[in-house]
């Protein structure tokens, strides 16, 4: 026994001898994947064919609708190195309140996008960030044609962002943003406040951070103060609150809502997520149940998945589109010119640059909206860039931040260099300072 554990040892290549011999590094973006990989073997070998049929229920759950022969003056999408092809995807949240447990903030719904966040993925697959799109955000509304092919004219006069879903559902809301970004689009997806509350109960829960007790008795919302986890419609209230929280406006709600999905993302690819088939199987089910898109199946939106494994959570950033106050629309506001940059930088599949990664969140980020200790964004610059200095917005400008960063909406702040958010950019978003 002895001689012949020699012999193959001895037929090893060098390095590879047992007991000794250079180890491969460890991968972590890989390991996440081997997890995933083996507990679906495992359920299956457990099963038999339970993976099929949990894989065509997700299909099932798919609402399908290609809006594509909707659209009109489509931008065509530049041509970029890399070894995939940059992606587009435009994420809306229904703001239809038609089903139970979705009216929970007492305002008047009546099918808006209550949230719009592009998502773009890099063609080298290195970094990804979200670029998200004011309700309130005064804009000239193309025309464009709802479900039925009907054609809805064009807005005589400024209207909210929002309403172009109103008018015509997800078709309306690409056909806006892409004739006003120039921006192409490759998919869709439309989530609503239900599906949203039970992706967050099937993680167990999403850590926030509330800097001072909410009780708001007109809106009957009620928040602890704290760091801790919500789910259910707690955290759906979390969210959606608007008053008493903040400084009350929809562009600092948005922020609070990005830092929320950052810490979302964050829990789902944590390794104890990975390592449990019943959390990623209740994940799944939620995530999509009632699901509008224009992905072809699960299996199209995993394939796209896997090709970003590489992208680490620090390297998910979240920005908003550049804005000032505006009187064109109640209570709005509007794009400044250095929103152009912001979508030359989609066109053009290029990083974020340091203009913008000020006060930008990341998905690394902390509930409380601070980079994570050891996070590129913690050694106080957000791109690397030791020269990245602040740009002073002049006291009393109405501006939110002229700059081209994403905002916090409070005139006069001096936007931080680094990663996270300012002090002052928590507390008008109301998190933890």
């Amino acid at each position: 026994m002895a001689t012949s554990r020699a012999n193959r040892d001895a037929r090893r290549p060098k390095g590879r001898r047992s007991g000794g011999g250079r180890r491969k590094a460890p991968q972590p973006g890989k390991t996440v994947f081997k997890v995933i990989a083996a507990s679906l073997l495992s359920l299956a070998l457990a099963t038999g064919v339970g993976v099929v049929l949990i894989y065509n229920n997700w299909n099932g759950n798919l609402k399908r609708e290609d809006v594509t022969q909707l659209l009109s003056n489509r931008p065509t999408k530049e041509k970029v190195a890399g070894p995939s092809e940059p992606m587009n995807i435009l994420v809306m949240g229904s703001d239809t309140r038609a089903g139970k447990g979705n009216g929970i903030d007492g305002e008047a719904g009546g099918g808006l996008s209550d949230t719009t966040i592009l998502f773009h993925l890099s063609a080298d697959r290195k970094f990804a960030y979200g670029i998200s799109i004011p309700r309130d955000t005064a804009v000239m509304r193309p025309q464009c044609k709802g479900k039925n092919g009907k054609v809805i004219p064009a807005a005589t006069g400024y209207e909210k962002w929002n309403a172009a879903y109103a008018y015509g559902g997800p078709s309306c809301t690409i056909q806006q943003f892409e004739q006003l970004s120039k921006v192409r689009i490759d998919h869709y997806v439309v989530v609503d406040f239900n599906q949203f509350r039970d992706m967050v109960n099937a993680l167990g829960g999403v850590e926030v951070c509330i800097p001072e007790p909410i009780d708001d008795n007109q809106h009957n919302i009620h928040l602890k103060a704290g760091t801790r986890e919500i789910k259910g419609n707690e955290a759906l209230t979390y969210v959606r609150a608007r008053y008493r929280i903040g400084d009350g406006t929809d562009t600092n709600r948005t922020r609070r809502q990005q830092a929320f999905i950052g810490s979302m993302i964050s829990k789902a690819l944590s390794a104890g997520m990975l390592a449990r088939p019943d959390h990623l199987i209740g994940f799944m089910n939620a995530a999509t149940s009632s699901l509008q898109t224009d992905f072809k199946s699960i299996a199209q939106m995993a394939n796209l998945a896997v090709t970003a494994r590489g992208i680490g959570a620090d390297n998910i950033k979240f920005v908003t589109t550049p804005w000032a106050y505006s009187d064109k629309v109640s209570g709005g506001i509007e794009w400044t010119p250095e929103v152009l940059r912001l979508w030359q930088l989609v066109r053009n599949d290029k990083p974020l640059t340091p203009q913008f990664l000020k006060d930008a969140l990341s998905a690394g980020d902390k509930p409380d909206g601070t980079p994570a200790a050891g996070s590129s964004g913690a050694t106080g610059s957000a791109s690397g860039n030791p020269s990245n200095t602040p740009s002073h917005t002049p006291s009393g400008s109405a501006t939110g931040n002229p700059s081209g960063g994403a905002t916090t909406g409070t005139p006069g702040q001096t936007p931080s260099t680094g990663g996270g958010l300012s002090s002052a950019g928590r507390e008008s978003a109301g998190l933890c300072t």
